[in-house]
């Protein structure tokens, strides 16, 4: 409507000025209902004419789209473990913050197997003790089995001596036992140290295996009780948190509650424009919005992103081949928008829908002196126009409560 009379300022009303003063036609006479197309035609023609590429410059170069919302993350409370709930910290809808329990499923086995660790840990502790005796029991019987056989060696060097000296003085059979005996002792001394040997590395190397074993046992069954305290990842809020003590949580089939992050959907507004507007939309263009949780105010934002990507073309893979007709409605280009202003979307609830208008400007292009002077009218005019889109997005802030609350029926 705004496009349609400023064009009738420039066209049907200088028609109509030069009917009535130069031509001295007058409305309800010469001009009536029935004769006003025709002596009017020239400026009517020219005013739908103007209009239309008015209305059709405005909304390409000056994109505006009700598909705005403040989107955000929420994060699923979901446990780790299958397990009935034992205890519920938090209340259906609280504040929490990083590393809060929200609640604790029944512990009884993994606590069952945290004192089996404990217990083997203790186990190989008294193993490790007993591991010392032994070595010092392996100690003296090797003493001993030195002893007897240096016992027995200088025995028979003795003896060996004196038949040396003094042939068949010391029978043959003698000197054939005592080298048994040393052989025997020689075997006793080598099993002894052997023993001793063992005894060291059982507690050198298999007891300090089978404690870090055991260590790692006690770790992974403290990790399995742990898991079954569930904690807050991020500070935020939980909200419809319905969980209560006897519940079975299981993390395949739902989550336990939603867990939004502190600031989400505060930061930035994500609006869908048109797909003809996919070569106007550039990163830097100034915006504005207003958000039906935030009535009668207009935030300024600037873009700071647009994706390269529509939405409406993914697909995965699969056993299916494409069908193009399946695509019901045309995507959007998805444009990102922060506020300029510190503090710009306060008040402004996450989720909120809101309407946004983003505005071209040539005013690099204008500046530039390789630009002649038809193109800077002609960017001067596409600038100049956003002022009616700017006009437009100001009407809808004020009449957006009156449609919601009076016109929308509820």
């Amino acid at each position: 409507m705004l496009e349609l009379l400023l064009c009738a300022t420039f066209t049907i009303l200088p028609d109509y000025l030069y009917r009535r003063y130069r031509q001295g036609k007058r409305f309800g006479h010469e001009i009536t209902l029935y004769s006003v197309w025709f002596e009017l035609r020239f400026g009517i023609i020219a005013c739908l004419m103007l209009t239309v590429s008015l209305i059709t410059m405005i909304f390409y170069f000056h994109p505006s789209t009700t598909s705005a919302t403040l989107f955000y993350r929420t994060v699923p409370i979901v446990s780790e473990v299958t397990g009935r709930v034992a205890e519920v910290h938090v209340d259906v809808s609280a504040t929490v913050k990083r590393g809060d329990v929200l609640f604790r499923l029944d512990s009884a086995k993994q606590e069952a197997s945290l004192l089996t660790a404990k217990r083997k840990i203790a186990e190989v502790d008294a193993a490790m003790l007993a591991a010392q005796t032994d070595i010092m029991k392996a100690a003296g019987q090797l003493q001993e089995a030195k002893g007897s056989l240096q016992q027995a060696t200088d025995e028979l060097d003795t003896k060996s001596e004196l038949q040396k000296r003094n042939p068949g003085i010391v029978p043959q059979r003698d000197i054939e036992k005592l080298q048994v005996a040393v052989a025997g002792r020689q075997g006793a001394l080598d099993a002894a140290t052997a023993s001793r040997e063992s005894a060291m590395t059982r507690l050198n190397a298999l007891l300090p295996a089978e404690k870090a074993s055991a260590e790692a046992s006690l770790a992974e069954a403290q990790v399995d009780l742990d898991k079954t305290y569930i904690r807050a990842g991020v500070d935020g809020r939980v909200e419809q948190f319905g969980l209560r003590p006897g519940d079975i949580v299981n993390p395949m089939i739902r989550s336990a509650g939603v867990l939004i992050p502190e600031g989400a959907g505060r930061r930035a507004l994500m609006a869908g424009f048109g797909q003809i507007e996919a070569q106007v939309m550039k990163v830097g263009m100034v915006a504005e919005a207003t958000c039906i949780s935030k009535p009668w105010t207009v935030i300024p934002m600037v873009v700071t992103s647009v994706q390269d990507y529509i939405a409406a073309g993914q697909f995965r893979g699969g056993e299916q081949l494409i069908e193009a007709q399946q695509v019901a409605r045309p995507g959007t280009i998805l444009v990102f928008m922060e506020p300029i202003y510190k503090g710009g979307l306060e008040g402004v609830t996450p989720g909120s829908s809101c309407i946004a208008n983003a505005y071209t400007s040539n005013h690099d292009v204008i500046e530039a002196k390789e630009t002649g002077a038809l193109k800077r009218f002609a960017l001067h005019a596409v600038d100049a126009t956003g002022v009616v889109h700017a006009m437009l997005l100001r009407i809808q802030a004020l009449v957006l409560p009156i449609k919601t609350l009076v016109l929308s029926g509820h």
